[in-house]
């Protein structure tokens, strides 16, 4: 897909050097940058807590009615 940025001239020498430099394209650096910066940027809550489970030997409603069974009224 084709979009249009506006990169600052500085920014844009030093990604054209650094591609120069890797013999890969500025389209290329430019996707490799922005597939690192998605990559490392902090999940939500709820995508960093998507299959909290799948590593424990116990059934999450069993665990969810064992603790629940420790409640008192």
């Amino acid at each position: 897909m084709r979009t249009i940025i506006d990169i600052p001239p500085d920014l844009l020498q030093e990604i054209d050097d650094l591609a120069k430099d890797q013999k890969i394209s500025r389209a290329e650096a430019v996707r490799r940058a922005m597939a690192e910066y998605v990559e490392k940027r902090p999940r939500s809550r709820a995508d960093a807590a998507f299959g909290i489970w799948k590593s424990r030997k116990i059934d999450s409603l069993d665990y969810e009615d064992t603790i629940r069974g420790e409640w008192t009224r």
